[in-house]
């Protein structure tokens, strides 16, 4: 447009379409209207990701959930917590009734009792990991630094701040979801805890990389369980036969099983087959000084 209008004004100027670009470009005002946005490169991993310390010495965790399940006649909420170590990427699950202060610290005294001290919980600002987080100020503080369990929380409305736990959730609930919509009426607060345990064991079971994963005479690929139960082979699809229609048998603990056998055949064809894909940074770009 810029040099159609220098022609039609009668002046003709020699090389003018190269001029007319330089120009744009020094033009700071031009730039800023039209400049697509800039794209940077990833920071560096924080120190925490990249020591080499006992599994969930560092970990990220949030609740997600509610899952209904059956309780009698009546039909109760039930949550999940998740920790996961931000060094070797493992999972843990474990079962909260609410989302309350005393129920997340009951559920991290499990966690600790199974997986060992924690030195830092790196969350969002959940009212409950708020609430633990002034209960632990109030204890002595020589039993708490050897304990650890120092809190260490994102700013007010930033969830994206927390990619380290909120991958593994989504990854989870985009097949958890699915199933328990359709059979969580069917079991009650005991069996899902059973199957959460089974869905723990599955995740953890994924491959932490995708270098050899299609190589066929390749190194096997590395696990989290490699380094949790110390175990070279991944955990196996729950052993039997087992059918969709075991669900409406009395024995409630082939329901389990039919849920988790589904939840690893999902998770193998929905999770396992993205891992040969690389959707985003994949160029080096030059970085905005």
């Amino acid at each position: 447009m810029t040099i159609n209008d220098i022609r039609s004004n009668g002046v003709w100027i020699l090389g003018c379409s190269s001029e007319v670009s330089s120009l744009i470009y020094k033009c700071i005002k031009c730039r800023k209207l039209r400049k697509s946005n800039q794209e940077q490169r990833m920071a560096d991993l924080p120190p925490e990701r990249m020591e080499a310390t006992p599994p969930f010495t560092y970990s990220g965790m949030d609740c997600f959930g509610p899952f209904y399940v059956k309780e009698g006649r009546r039909e109760s909420k039930k949550y999940r917590l998740l920790f996961t170590c931000m060094c070797s990427r493992a999972v843990h699950l474990e079962v909260l009734d609410d989302l309350s202060t005393d129920a997340f610290l009951n559920a991290l005294r499990c966690f600790i009792a199974i997986r060992g001290n924690v030195s830092q919980l790196h969350s969002d600002q959940g009212t409950n990991f708020i609430g633990a987080r002034r209960e632990f100020l109030e204890l002595d503080q020589e039993c708490v630094k050897e304990l650890g369990c120092t809190f260490v929380m994102n700013p007010p409305v930033s969830s994206h701040m927390g990619g380290v736990w909120e991958r593994p959730i989504q990854t989870v609930r985009s097949v958890l979801m699915s199933i328990l919509d359709q059979s969580a009426a069917r079991l009650d607060s005991s069996f899902l805890r059973t199957f959460m345990y089974e869905v723990m064991a599955i995740v953890n079971s994924r491959p932490l990389t995708s270098e050899h994963i299609s190589d066929r005479v390749g190194p096997e690929p590395l696990t989290a369980n490699h380094i949790l139960t110390m175990k070279p082979s991944i955990i196996a699809p729950p052993p039997g036969e087992f059918v969709r229609e075991d669900l409406y048998l009395q024995k409630r603990w082939k329901r389990v099983q039919v849920l988790a056998n589904e939840f690893w055949t999902r998770w193998r064809k929905e999770y396992l087959l993205s891992l040969q894909q690389r959707c985003k940074w994949n160029k080096s770009r030059r970085n905005t000084r």
